[in-house]
């Protein structure tokens, strides 16, 4: 049986498969419109070659219809809507697939094979183009009664804000990557554009406004993992995305919300870790979607895979 994994994100995609026990990660490309994007996925999956008995996991940010197999309407895939993704794949390829939410697919990659690992109560944020969780909970992945539970970016901290997910204020607006961004825009940065990465950059020069961008988006974090730990008492919350390149600089203004914020039994109880699986995160998600359905997920897969 081969497992291929299928990673669909806001702005990059990846194929990694399963070989002896670790994700080989064996393309990574910029997210395009759906028809340039599933072409270039159609080209990665045929020169692995895969034969009858191929198993897709095919991880994608929500909203999505897992169980029928269909990428619904993701607002970090513009154009992608009502995708019946798995009957793609497998109408091509044969074999089956799995689709799951991006987020609880990288819970589990990082409960079974990162920074999660020997916990029974984790919660996972994506922290990335948007903002998404996946809950481990009493030792299970729990995806709620429609498929739709860890969609915390839709949470609303304040009453207005920067938009994401479709709401002005939201978690996602204030502390996604791309929020973050608007955030910095919306408070006076000098330049039309600006990412992430040049805010980071800025604030480590000390540059005023950059400080305070990040301290605003680092409370705002701190105030959604007191909601977090207050609600589902966790003892892990593990954020991906651009958190272990930045968690310095936001863990002031957030360790200070969090004190604030959260019950103090709650929160001393919970550890906030960064992932560890970084840029192949996806590609150890999507796989683990497959061996999730198969309920053959290994103890151990070799730590952010290898690249070919």
């Amino acid at each position: 049986m081969q497992i291929i994994g299928i990673d669909i994100g806001g702005t990059k995609c990846a194929v990694g498969v399963l070989r002896d026990g670790a994700v080989v990660e064996v393309d990574r490309f910029p997210t395009q419109d759906y028809t340039a994007t599933f072409a270039r996925f159609r080209q990665a999956v045929a020169a692995l070659k895969p034969g009858p008995d191929v198993v897709f996991g095919i991880s994608c940010g929500g909203p999505l219809d897992a169980a029928r197999g269909v990428i619904l309407c993701p607002p970090n895939l513009p154009g992608w809507v009502d995708i019946p993704i798995c009957r793609v794949f497998t109408e091509i390829f044969g074999g089956r697939a799995f689709l799951m939410n991006d987020a609880n697919a990288s819970a589990l990659a990082e409960w079974h094979f990162g920074a999660g690992k020997g916990c029974r109560h984790m919660v996972f944020l994506t922290a990335g183009t948007g903002m998404g969780a996946g809950l481990i909970l009493n030792g299970r992945l729990y995806e709620g009664a429609s498929g739709d539970a860890g969609e915390v970016g839709h949470l609303r901290l304040r009453p207005d804000g920067p938009l994401g997910f479709g709401k002005h204020g939201s978690f996602e607006g204030f502390c996604s990557g791309g929020g973050i961004a608007r955030l910095a825009l919306a408070m006076g940065w000098p330049q039309t554009e600006v990412t992430l990465k040049d805010l980071a950059e800025a604030a480590t020069r000390g540059d005023p406004l950059a400080r305070q961008v990040l301290d605003t988006a680092g409370e705002r974090l701190g105030e959604a993992l007191a909601l977090l730990m207050d609600t589902l008492n966790p003892e892990r919350i593990v954020l991906g995305g651009y958190y272990p390149r930045c968690s310095e600089l936001l863990l002031p203004a957030m360790n200070r919300a969090l004190a604030a914020e959260a019950l103090p039994s709650a929160r001393a109880a919970c550890q906030i870790l960064p992932a560890v699986l970084g840029e192949s995160i996806g590609s150890n998600a999507a796989v683990a979607v497959a061996l999730h359905a198969l309920d053959t997920l290994p103890e151990r897969v070799a730590e952010g895979g290898a690249k070919e």
